[in-house]
């Protein structure tokens, strides 16, 4: 008897939207994901079309970008771009449109950090391209089994599938749930969505339209980046006003951790460091450590504990409780490397201290992609005290780089370190310091925990050798997506 052909190795045809990717640009940690996953699963055999907004920035970088004639848009003057496909053959197309390729700088927000007046033209529209896409209904000889959406900004792609019975399978991944992507009612009808959908069943969110809800609502299968999430999001307290709805399509939402580009972040393989090392030999971390004190200009010191900071300046990521526990960090002979932009008062608190302390604390309020491999391979403790994060990647980046993460427990920081105390180190799980609640005294509780085992150099190689060992490559996550995409097809 023949046996029945398994669906998980079937080849599928794949639309994955999202707002940014690298290496096309790149504004938070969706970027990481949307450059990596796709490829993953392309590697793996499957027809994967990236699709994106054609920014500006992008359109100025990189070149080499060619219309496709075939394409019909659903709106006046747009264009879809595509380059050749790379070496994992996935193929990225770029949607054009008015407030897309004729403008410069932050894909959300102007420099005051005001939102664009026309991102819900813009990425509705955005949405309305990609579901026509992945249905084979925009001139082009190719239709999407599966349509993966990401975040608040192709929320409307889903609900366009729908309307429009579009046979492709919706996958919808929250990335942050805090970013809800809201709108005057008014929206509704200038995007020509029907008025049934103002609902709170549908997108209407305590009187605004809510582009999240339209993948929250109508996709057919809900994922988020880490599985602690998905938990905490269905609670009051981390729902963001949408836990009713997330409760009740309980049965269709699950998480999934994030994976790393292992290709990229490879401390034996790093353009960016000065050394390279792996997990049996470290030799070359002690000079990427000095080498970065050089850089920063800090007090050259193999013995001193030094700390590193790579985050968004902001409530959110626990900052002030790393500024709260520096005076005893330096006390106990520390030191600090900070990169990173966000709250302009956080920004001037740090540039105060590090003016205090020049030896031993360096402050950088810039985005350097070349500065956070070096800090992830130079530092000794990685301080990554989130508030909440539904996945996080620099916890993950630094067990990878030897450099054992200090985190607070809570979503994908919950899920990828585990803590040290003597059953874990003694059993060779131990790969970082987890505290909780998000609480100075906690906090300070930890770093000291992280500071007394530094001390010791014998159970520190332990803690550094058990992080590096673990596997965060896309490969495991990607598998687990194509398993999603299964449960969430036809007959469901």
């Amino acid at each position: 008897m023949t046996a029945a052909p398994n669906r998980h190795d079937a080849r599928r045809r794949i639309l994955f939207v999202a707002s940014e990717a690298v290496p096309w640009i790149k504004t938070g940690g969706l970027a990481d994901v949307a450059g990596s996953l796709p490829r993953a699963l392309a590697a793996a055999g499957h027809d994967v079309r990236l699709l994106l907004p054609a920014y500006g920035d992008i359109l100025a970088r990189h070149a080499g970008w060619s219309p496709v004639s075939a394409f019909r848009a659903p709106v006046p003057g747009a264009r879809l771009l595509t380059a050749p496909a790379d070496s994992t053959g996935l193929r990225t197309w770029l949607v054009d449109l008015p407030g897309f390729g004729d403008r410069r700088g932050n894909p959300y927000h102007d420099q005051q950090m005001q939102d664009w007046p026309d991102n819900a033209y813009r990425f509705g529209t955005f949405s309305h391209i990609a579901a026509r896409l992945a249905g084979g209904r925009a001139g082009l000889a190719w239709q999407a089994d599966v349509l993966h959406c990401n975040d608040w900004q192709t929320g409307l792609a889903p609900v366009h599938a729908m309307l429009e019975r579009i046979p492709a399978t919706t996958v919808f991944t929250i990335h942050n749930l805090a970013y809800r992507g809201l709108f005057e009612p008014r929206t509704r009808e200038s995007l020509g969505l029907p008025a049934w959908l103002w609902h709170p069943d549908a997108l209407e969110f305590y009187g605004q339209l809510a582009f999240i809800k339209g993948g929250l609502a109508f996709a057919d299968s809900v994922t988020t980046v880490s599985p602690t999430y998905a938990d905490e999001i269905r609670t009051p307290q981390s729902g963001q006003g949408l836990d009713g709805l997330l409760q009740a399509r309980g049965d269709r939402l699950s998480g999934v951790l994030n994976g790393l580009d292992v290709d990229i972040w490879n401390p034996a393989d790093d353009r960016h460091l000065p050394a390279s090392f792996d997990v049996d030999d470290l030799g070359g971390k002690a000079i990427c450590k000095a080498a970065l004190q050089r850089e920063l200009g800090l007090a050259e010191r193999a013995d001193a504990p030094l700390c590193g900071v790579i985050s968004r300046l902001v409530a959110q990521k626990g900052i002030d409780l790393v500024t709260a526990g520096l005076p005893w960090l330096l006390e106990r002979g520390g030191q600090l490397a900070l990169l990173g932009r966000g709250d302009p008062a956080l920004e001037a608190q740090l540039r105060d201290i590090a003016a205090m302390h020049p030896d031993a604390v360096a402050v950088r309020l810039e985005f350097d992609e070349g500065l956070a491999h070096r800090i992830e391979a130079g530092a000794d403790l990685f301080l990554m005290p989130s508030r909440f994060e539904p996945c996080g990647l620099n916890q993950m980046y630094s067990q990878r780089y030897g450099t054992p993460p200090l985190v607070h427990r809570c979503g994908g920081l919950a899920d990828s370190v585990t803590d040290t105390d003597d059953t874990t180190l003694a059993a060779g799980h131990a790969t970082g310091f987890v505290f909780q609640p998000a609480t100075e005294d906690a906090y300070m509780h930890a770093l000291d925990r992280a500071l007394a085992c530094f001390a010791q150099p014998h159970q520190w190689r332990r803690l550094q050798r058990a992080g590096m060992a673990r596997d965060f490559s896309w490969q495991a996550s990607a598998a687990r997506y194509l398993e999603i995409y299964d449960r969430a097809g036809p007959g469901r």
